[in-house]
């Protein structure tokens, strides 16, 4: 990995994640008391970006498993470690920035078939609650948009840890995975297969590794 440079970290102010939303909180969203290590991680956070994948994987053909990533994106992270009900997280997406490691497929991501990128640019994700589901594991429901359209998606978040790097930025660490269909979203397109089955699965699984910075 490269060394880390504060200035490719990019960050949007949302109002849902510059604090906490109390209206959010409830005996069913409270959870189990987090330990005194995810208290001291309450604050401010955003995604850096050369160290964080935000994925997908699909599978091709029946056979195989596609897998890409969206390199260009702006995060706003609120994690409340005494209260995780109130955490928050936004993420604007360009899908311009689709990569799968082919030029062609990347191409065909971003064209009507699919993205559409130049009618809907970018997708976002939204989170409208978080459950600590006890130790080190918690369930965050948000709305997830694409193509102007918007569903309500459930991601589990495992944290992985924190410390204070070489360069004295304090960083945590999470994965985060769910499974959509596409097709809930208009994502339609797609083959089929002389054998039966599909070209491209209509289930596709999103991934998102998450190295945090904290902010304040």
């Amino acid at each position: 990995m490269g060394i880390f440079s504060r200035r490719q970290t990019t960050a949007v102010e949302p109002s849902a994640a510059a604090g906490p939303d109390r209206s959010a909180a409830g005996p069913a969203a409270q959870g189990s008391a987090p330990d005194p290590a995810l208290r001291a991680l309450t604050g401010q956070w955003s995604i850096d970006r050369p160290h964080s994948r935000i994925g997908f994987s699909v599978r091709h053909a029946m056979v195989t498993t596609v897998r890409g990533a969206f390199t260009d994106y702006d995060s706003a992270l609120y994690f409340d470690g005494a209260r995780p009900s109130e955490s928050r997280a936004e993420l604007v997406i360009r899908v311009a920035s689709v990569d799968t490691g082919v030029e062609q497929r990347d191409g065909h991501l971003v064209g009507r078939d699919f993205f559409d990128a130049r009618r809907y640019p970018e997708m976002t994700f939204r989170s409208t609650s978080t459950i600590h589901e006890g130790g080190e594991t918690f369930r965050m429901t948000g709305d997830l948009t694409i193509r102007d359209t918007t569903r309500p998606v459930e991601l589990q978040l495992d944290y992985l840890g924190s410390v204070v790097d070489p360069f004295g930025y304090e960083r945590a660490g999470f994965d985060g995975t769910t499974t959509i269909d596409r097709r809930d979203w208009g994502l339609v397109y797609n083959q089929r297969l002389e054998a039966g089955g599909s070209m491209v699965s209509e289930k596709v699984r999103l991934q998102f590794d998450i190295s945090a910075i904290r902010s304040t």
